[in-house]
């Protein structure tokens, strides 16, 4: 372990000849409140002056990286820790089983199936594009297995086109079919036909936007301009829609949410008595409070929900055949206090003694697997985890049976796939995947408490090389805080060597998350969000009065929405730490709404065309919270130009911004790095991994941390 001052501690931006950015934006008045926006002219990437400013940007980030005595240290480890590759479990269809799987040393996955006792590739993005820029976003076999619809896309737009394969030659038979974007998929009998969601064609002169979609049912072999509408017409533009159908054909249901809200309406249709292209749809659930996810399986018995209506921390019911409402849902598996339902999938299969639901709850993030009794409810079994750590992605056989299979990961675990067999009991790695990964060594995990402005118990997990504040260490502090989604614990790279290298890597489960149910979520959103940051203060307090933080070397790492968090708690107390990272983020929230997928968000955020949401977003909005003269930390801004989420401009404003601001009081440097031919999302793992490691040598640079040779 090798530790030394922060580099540069004394003035550092004098140096920096920052690229010149005008501040002649407009101040205008909305409802009232004088909202400047000096760098506006910055949102628009083709405008000559932002062509140049940019490059001007991209030689000073040169001249910044360029410094970092570890750097080329940094890339070596996470190149390492990324290159062992891993898959995901299996999909069972037909007497195949298909899978995701990324062979040690490649960039992306590759789609496989295995059957008759041998694995091989179906489809490998880098047989069409060998630069790793073309993903795999989606995909889903047909009910028999023979053939399988895939969604891929380039650049990292996620912009996907869907085609059709034939599992036994690989070759296409259907499609393309664009404008979709990690569209469910829901299969017909027969394989001839799916239901599928894809966006309307954009509309002339109408400025970017995340599209407007329907729910389509799609001829495998006819063009797509051919589909039959199903459902979306005259509904909102914003909302998001879902497809399921039963292995049998007989039931369609149909999900739809107003953007990311936490409530989702249900149609229920019977394919028997309707034409697949006609289909009579019943409400299920409408206008009712609470995210619900129906699980569909043969035959005309009750359906299974997971819901969170009435019940915050999640309940499996069941609702029969005329269930026009939750008025008409049966309880089966009640909400549990203390935990959070993420999940439950049915074992039914004729060597069991009794159908049994494999249930998944989280407790404080950190999950549990339990079998119940699938017609009284009642638990029967715990099944036993390798560690505190994270259950996701669980599939079972589309017919009868009693085998789970689902991907496990905590903080120092590469993902495993593991089968359960709930005859015998056993818990073992799947035979389909490589062998399972040990834990890293070095690095001890615990979850803390702090305590919030209001007394909030605000879990914290703590990644050290010992388990205990032993004394002060530079630490990076990281969190999320939006849109329900946890941070549960899931193996971490780019905190294995930062820990082994003596500093501490802390995750906070701030509210705006889903660690603690949908009240967790709802208090830190909307009129509520100023919660998520106190969260995150009182953590970085709770980091430097245990002792594991060393003043002055405390860092802060945010992604997304993550973003917006580490640059308002950079915004709100600047003093408090060294430096900050921000990749992706959120950072004008005035004008949020009208760039990337921001007009769906609006209901986590509110909107700036509601003067009380306005204020509130004005009162944390981190670009309009820069301070002329205030002495900000060193600040790394990543943006991707293929992100179709989050537009790059909104950290090429805050860039400039904090430059003016921090120029000539010793803060900084201030730089932007910005990569291109990736997105938002998935991406290759030499830029995975190039990525983590220049965040990772920006911090240890700026927070006096170097990592010792070889380990």
């Amino acid at each position: 372990m090798t530790q030394s001052p922060p580099r540069d501690a004394g003035p550092r931006s004098a140096r920096y000849a920052y690229p010149d950015a005008p501040r002649s934006g407009p101040e205008e008045t909305l409802h009232g409140l004088r909202v400047a926006d000096p760098y506006r002219w910055l949102e628009n990437p083709e405008d000559p002056a932002t062509v140049a400013w940019s490059a001007a940007q991209d030689l000073l980030y040169a001249r910044e990286e360029a410094r970092w005595t570890d750097r080329d240290a940094w890339r070596s480890r996470m190149t390492g820790l990324l290159a062992t590759g891993g898959v995901r479990p299996p999909v069972p269809r037909g007497g195949r089983e298909f899978h995701l799987r990324r062979e040690p040393g490649r960039e992306v996955a590759a789609l496989a199936v295995h059957e008759a006792g041998a694995t091989r590739v179906l489809l490998d993005p880098l047989d069409a594009d060998p630069s790793g820029t073309t993903v795999l976003d989606a995909w889903e076999p047909s009910w028999e297995g023979d053939l399988v619809a895939v969604q891929l896309s380039s650049g990292g737009t996620e912009r996907s086109v869907l085609h059709v394969l034939d599992t036994a030659s690989g070759g296409t038979v259907g499609g393309p079919v664009d404008r979709v974007r990690r569209s469910p998929v829901a299969w017909l009998p027969g394989g001839r036909a799916f239901y599928y969601v894809r966006g309307l064609p954009p509309e002339p002169g109408a400025p970017a936007r995340a599209p407007r979609r329907r729910v389509y049912l799609h001829r495998v072999g006819t063009p797509a301009d051919q589909d039959t509408e199903i459902f979306g017409a005259g509904r909102s533009d914003t909302q998001y829609y879902t497809v399921a159908t039963t292995p049998d054909g007989r039931r369609l249901a149909v999900g739809a949410t107003e953007g990311t809200a936490p409530a989702t309406d249900l149609w229920i249709a019977d394919l028997a008595e309707s034409s697949p292209g006609r289909p009579r749809l019943r409400r299920l659930q409408h206008a009712a409070d609470g995210r619900t996810a129906v699980r569909l399986r043969p035959g005309t018995g009750p359906l299974l929900l997971r819901t969170t209506h009435g019940a915050p921390r999640g309940r499996i019911a069941a609702a029969g055949r005329t269930a026009a409402g939750p008025d008409g849902w049966h309880t089966l598996v009640p909400e549990e206090p203390g935990t959070v339902l993420e999940d439950f999938a049915v074992l039914d299969g004729p060597a069991l003694d009794r159908p049994l639901l494999a249930v998944l709850r989280t407790r404080h993030a950190v999950a549990e697997l339990a079998l119940h009794d699938a017609r009284t409810g009642a638990r029967t079994a715990t099944v036993p985890l390798p560690g505190h750590g994270t259950v996701t992605q669980m599939t079972t056989r589309q017919e009868p049976g009693h085998e789970l299979w689902f991907t496990y990961t905590d903080h120092i675990t590469p993902g495993v796939v593991l089968h359960h067999d709930a005859v015998t009991g056993l818990l073992r790695p799947w035979p389909g995947g490589p062998p399972a990964p040990a834990p890293a060594h070095g690095v001890h995990v615990t979850q803390e408490v702090a305590r919030s402005r209001d007394g909030t118990r605000v879990r914290v997990f703590v990644m050290s090389p010992t388990g205990r504040p032993d004394r002060p260490r530079p630490a990076i502090l990281t969190g999320y805080g939006g849109f329900g989604a946890s941070m549960s614990p899931g193996f971490t790279p780019q905190a294995v060597p930062w820990v082994r290298a003596g500093g501490v890597y802390a995750v906070a489960c701030v509210r705006g998350g889903g660690e603690e149910g949908e009240e967790w979520h709802r208090a830190g959103r909307r009129a509520h969000k100023h919660n998520t940051f106190d969260d995150f203060d009182a953590a970085a307090d709770h980091l430097l009065d245990a002792g594991h933080a060393a003043p002055g070397r405390l860092g802060l790492l945010g992604s997304s929405n993550g973003g917006l968090l580490a640059a308002t708690a950079l915004t709100r107390r600047p003093e408090t730490y060294a430096a900050a990272v921000c990749a992706a983020p959120l950072l004008d929230m005035a004008r949020y709404e009208r760039s990337g997928m921001g007009a769906v968000w609006r209901d986590e955020y509110g909107s700036a065309s509601d003067p009380e949401d306005l204020a509130r977003l004005l009162a944390y909005s981190p670009y309009h919270h820069v301070r002329e003269g205030t002495r900000y930390p060193a600040v790394l801004l990543a943006v991707f130009d293929g992100d179709t989420r989050v537009d790059p401009a909104h950290a090429r404003k805050m860039c400039a911004a904090l430059q003016w601001a921090g120029t000539g009081t010793g803060a900084g440097p201030v730089v932007l790095r910005t990569e291109r031919g990736v997105g938002h999302a998935t991406r290759g793992a030499s830029r995975s991994a190039r990525l983590y490691a220049d965040v990772m040598a920006f911090l240890a640079h700026h927070l006096g941390l170097a990592l010792p040779e070889g380990g």
